[in-house]
């Protein structure tokens, strides 16, 4: 039998104060990452011109080239010559560079990068020690309603983006976005969803909370750093697409544009982001069931919840499948990642808010 403890106020105010800390320092780091898109040092339009010709290079002979033909004729042998085919480079095979980074790699651009980075690990500690006040204020898992699952959510997201940086991958382009998702994440949190330290109902005191809703979060907070850098990928194939094709660019849209890695290397980093976490995601669903079984004696019951968990799953399976089917790569591939991030979304907010199942017993 579990009994449950008494909830520490005092914690569950220090984990309220922590959070509140923690959206100021993520505001900071977002200005700074700001400053890092806007003051850096702005990328000639030379230097894309001079990627693009060495892409068409590469990918195309020159059109003076010619195919010599022998022709037989009665009066011996003629020589024709035509033109060899040009065709343009494809959207996976470019060879345009990525960016050096958010500001073009200058030296006052990566002051302001660092910066941002520096109040990003502040502003992450404060919000880890948020949600283990949280967590101490009850004795369990910090993750037991919409707000803590938020919180966590939150946090995770930008854990492993700091993992990402440790490891000396080029992705400080995420910051931006990712500091502005977070403060939106944090701010809904504690205006809408957010709900007093509090026990929970005796179907969720398991050890199975820790397993299934930890692997449920991280498995999310990887999927959003995929889902920006495939909504990026979609943008800076749009734009590379123009380039390719001489179409006329605006010079600001272009500096920008210059700032991100090259779609090829967005497009990579998403299908590896999403490839790495999905074993984790269907692990999620099969603890799911085994603890429905301990909880409600059945694995399954097409729950609401449990129903659009599958749905995301088979989007995303469908989105690694067609990753593989060369018809389906690119474009293409990048709108059904779109829509399985989408489907987890909805999963979380929309079944969670407007429909009801065994899964609302936490409310929001």
């Amino acid at each position: 039998m579990n009994i449950a403890a008494a909830v520490n106020e005092n914690f569950a105010n220090y984990s309220n104060y922590l959070i509140r800390s923690a959206m100021f320092v993520y505001a900071l780091a977002f200005l700074a990452h700001l400053a890092e898109w806007v003051f850096g040092s702005r990328s000639k339009v030379a230097t894309q011109s001079a990627a693009l010709a060495a892409a068409r290079s590469a990918a195309a002979p020159a059109a003076t080239a010619t195919v010599k033909v022998k022709v037989a004729t009665s009066a011996g042998t003629t020589t024709l010559e035509r033109p060899k085919v040009i065709t343009r480079a494809s959207a996976s095979d470019r060879g345009i560079a990525d960016g050096p980074g958010a500001a073009g790699g200058d030296e006052k651009g990566d002051l302001y990068g660092r910066i941002a980075v520096s109040f990003t690990v502040l502003a992450w500690l404060l919000h880890l020690g948020g949600v283990v006040f949280r967590a101490a204020s009850v004795q369990r898992a910090p993750w037991g309603n919409m707000y803590e699952f938020s919180t966590t959510f939150g946090m995770v997201a930008v854990g492993a983006y700091l993992v990402l940086l440790a490891l000396k991958k080029n992705v400080r382009w995420i910051g931006l976005f990712l500091t502005t998702t977070v403060l939106l994440d944090l701010g809904l949190a504690l205006s809408v969803l957010y709900t007093s330290s509090d026990q929970l109902v005796p179907a969720l005191h398991s050890y199975w909370l820790w397993i299934h809703v930890s692997c449920a979060i991280i498995s999310g907070a990887v999927f959003y750093l995929a889902a920006v850098g495939t909504m990026l990928y979609l943008v800076r194939d749009r734009y590379e697409t123009a380039l390719v094709n001489e179409t006329p660019q605006n010079a600001k849209w272009a500096d920008i544009m210059s700032r991100l890695p090259a779609a090829a290397s967005l497009d990579k980093f998403a299908y590896r982001m999403n490839a790495l976490v999905f074993p984790l995601w269907t692990f999620t669903i099969i603890a799911g069931a085994i603890w429905a079984q301990a909880a409600w004696g059945r694995y399954w019951g097409w729950d609401p919840k449990e129903t659009w968990s599958f749905i995301t799953w088979v989007a995303y399976a469908c989105y690694l499948h067609a990753r593989a089917t060369a018809g389906w790569k690119g474009r293409k591939a990048a709108y059904l990642a779109m829509i399985a991030f989408a489907c987890f979304l909805f999963n979380y907010y929309g079944v969670n808010i407007f429909v009801t199942g065994k899964h609302s017993y936490a409310g929001v």
